[in-house]
């Protein structure tokens, strides 16, 4: 492939950016606004990383953690993680979490309470092994993305996060590899 990442990351100038101390409903506004800015010919955002007051980023909170926050704080998630540990299948714990949620709890009662928390709470900070070198090869990512498994690395430049790696553009980088060999060898 012969590519460096910094040519697919996204820049963090074109990412959805919060302050540490921003709630998660200003968390969901920031990604909402960076999809409807971002090149619709691309995929979408689909997390949001977290600032901290000098503007490094400290973490990232993805859509998955976003619904992970609204059962964390509806405190329907303990039973889950204990009942998951013994390999219950998807349905078995949808059961068990539909009869133990409260009788009339709709989406918006759901989503109150976590929409005033700080994204801190939320967020997850990247290890180190989901930093890379924006110069680094796209092969070396990409056996770094499977080691994770990550679904996007942070693109750094001497110590400083400067975009994102995501595993989509990665995949149509490999797409498009496999279409020029396909045209080269026949």
């Amino acid at each position: 492939m012969d590519q460096t990442i910094k040519a697919l990351m996204v820049p963090i100038s074109e990412y959805a950016t919060v302050n540490k101390d921003a709630t998660l409903f200003e968390a969901v506004l920031a990604l909402e606004e960076a999809q409807e800015k971002y090149d619709q010919t691309k995929f979408q955002h689909r997390a949001v990383l977290v600032l901290d007051k000098n503007n490094k980023v400290v973490g990232k909170l993805s859509q998955l953690n976003v619904l992970r926050a609204l059962e964390l704080e509806n405190k329907k998630t303990d039973k889950i993680e204990e009942i998951s540990q013994f390999h219950f299948g998807s349905k078995f714990i949808g059961n068990q979490l539909e009869q133990s949620k409260a009788k009339g709890s709709s989406l918006k009662e759901i989503c109150l309470k976590p929409s005033k928390i700080k994204v801190e709470k939320f967020m997850k900070s990247p290890s180190k092994y989901q930093h890379i070198e924006e110069e680094t090869s796209l092969e070396v990512a990409i056996y770094q993305l499977l080691t994770g498994p990550y679904l996007s690395l942070m693109v750094v430049r001497k110590d400083e996060v400067v975009g994102v790696l995501r595993l989509t553009d990665v995949f149509l980088a490999v797409v498009q590899a496999m279409k020029e060999n396909k045209t080269t060898n026949k």
